[in-house]
């Protein structure tokens, strides 16, 4: 027993001192053989071409391989796995038009650039429609691109196509961009080093406070070289948040002062212990007789399918179903069980929870037959559910389930969840064993209740309320303003006619 206990000793330590080694040495510059890289891509080709479920859903097959075609003939010479997952991998999976399928750098890599500093391009912008604001300069030295800029073109690029050609290497349910709109503005200096590379200069042109385009140049932003040594990698410490407040970030319910309504903001459906905190705030709401909700999804970006509709059964006023249908290709992932994570048990789950039907597919029934009712507790007043890019999965199915119902009101913006269906059921991680990177890989095709047509639309709101250059120069909140503004208008007391 002794002698077994030292053996798993000394293996463990084996590993953990392999571990931070491999991350230790671990090279970004590294060239990949083109033939290694080659064998990657062939791999995920056939996984996708046997596995995935919707491949040629807003692709034709003959497109499809044509991409596949014109990408392999692309790896001409060795790579980095950087330069293959973003010239190679991440253009050709945005082809599939998939949200839910998308490439992931290997665990090394992500280990290597967690917290560490690279030189990039300085500006963060917002943007939407064919528009470009600076947000903030990376560069705090420069006086003339102050938040609020507005940016025309970057490197002789203008605004229209530099967005468009960007989008190439996202991905999307269908032709709902809208989710890639808030990438970009979450971090445009990281999508546009990956893609296009760095440069020492930018060329750059703006509008100047007279309404004239101007054209400047920035510095690339590089870390100080005494900065560079001392703290390469920024050390990110663990800052430990009281119970309730970490729970706040995934949910929170605020009644606000006038009394007439509250605020619920639902961030996933994942965490959060939301089953507690559904019903406690849907008392609350109940027991201080609060009339309006205004029900907050822009961040969501889903999670458990079980906690989405568990909402939607506090918030429906008719019963709904999660799927009109909900299928598979395949009851197993042989021969390729070695690449995905989990592998074995996916398969194990795929044998027990689908069945095959008449047309070959193999189907989730429970999911397409089951008839939900809205909980007998569930809540009388008027929702305003607010929707955004990020939006997706299964917010998007909350979303799609209560829209068109009375006394609910979608307001903001298109979801980045399509408004037909989505593949988010089952997505387990595959790994090309060559280069590692990670490719993410639905197992089922799922298309919403009560659908629209397939025109590739994530779920349009019924008042659309799109970004404001006003309000983003004041950091106001537009799209809650507005809803606010609704609602206390309404609230308030008709005023009777005069008697003459």
């Amino acid at each position: 027993m002794i002698r077994i206990l030292w053996v798993l000793m000394i293996f463990v330590s084996w590993s953990l001192m392999s571990c931070s080694s491999s991350q230790k040495n671990f090279n970004p510059n590294k060239k990949i053989p083109a033939v290694q890289l080659q064998k990657d891509f062939l791999l995920l080709r056939n996984i996708l071409e046997e596995k995935h479920p919707s491949l040629y859903w807003y692709t034709p097959k003959d497109s499809i391989n044509f991409y596949f075609d014109k990408y392999y003939s692309d790896i001409k010479d060795s790579m980095t796995e950087q330069q293959f997952a973003w010239h190679i991998l991440f253009p050709l999976i945005d082809k599939i038009h998939c949200g839910h399928t998308s490439v992931g750098m290997s665990k090394a890599y992500g280990k290597w650039a967690a917290g560490r500093r690279q030189a990039t391009f300085p500006l963060y912008m917002k943007i939407w429609n064919d528009t470009m604001a600076v947000t903030a300069n990376l560069n705090r030295k420069d006086s003339i691109f102050k938040r609020g800029t507005l940016i025309t073109s970057v490197n002789g690029t203008r605004n229209k196509e530099l967005i468009s050609d960007m989008f190439n290497y996202l991905p999307e349910d269908g032709q709902a961009n809208n989710v890639n709109y808030i990438r970009l503005s979450a971090n445009f200096p990281y999508y546009h080093r990956n893609i296009y590379g760095i440069s020492k200069k930018y060329a750059v042109t703006y509008i100047d406070s007279n309404g004239v385009e101007q054209k400047d140049s920035l510095a690339l932003h590089v870390i100080p070289r005494d900065s560079a040594r001392k703290d390469s990698i920024v050390k990110r410490e663990k800052i430990k948040l009281p119970k309730e407040r970490k729970q706040n970030l995934y949910r929170s319910l605020n009644i606000d002062s006038s009394g007439k309504f509250a605020v619920m903001t639902v961030n996933s459906f994942t965490r959060g212990r939301l089953r507690n905190f559904f019903r406690k705030s849907f008392r609350e709401l109940r027991e201080k007789n609060i009339t309006n909700l205004v029900l907050d999804i822009r961040s969501n970006g889903g999670g458990r399918v079980g906690l989405s509709t568990l909402l939607t059964k506090y918030i429906s006023r008719t019963p709904f179903k999660v799927a009109d249908t909900l299928f598979s290709v395949t009851q197993n992932l042989r021969p390729y069980t070695k690449y995905f994570e989990g592998g074995f048990l996916n398969n194990i789950e795929l044998f027990f929870i689908s069945h095959k039907s008449q047309d070959g597919q193999f189907h989730i029934r429970h999911l397409e037959n089951k008839l939900y009712e809205p909980k007998k507790t569930a809540y009388k007043g008027e929702v305003y559910v607010l929707t955004n890019g990020p939006t997706f999965s299964a917010a998007a199915l909350f979303a799609n389930a209560v829209k068109g119902q009375p006394g609910i009101v979608l307001l903001g913006e298109e979801t980045g969840g399509g408004w037909y269906g989505n593949n988010g059921i089952m997505i387990p991680d595959v790994t090309l064993p060559n280069t590692k990177l990670r490719v993410r890989m639905p197992l089922f095709r799922l298309v919403q209740y009560q659908h629209v047509a397939k025109n590739g639309s994530g779920i349009v709101p019924d008042i659309y309320v799109g970004t404001s250059y006003e309000a983003l120069i004041k950091g106001e909140d537009k799209k809650m303003e507005v809803v606010k503004e609704i609602i206390l208008k309404k609230s308030e007391p008709a005023i009777a006619n005069p008697v003459l």
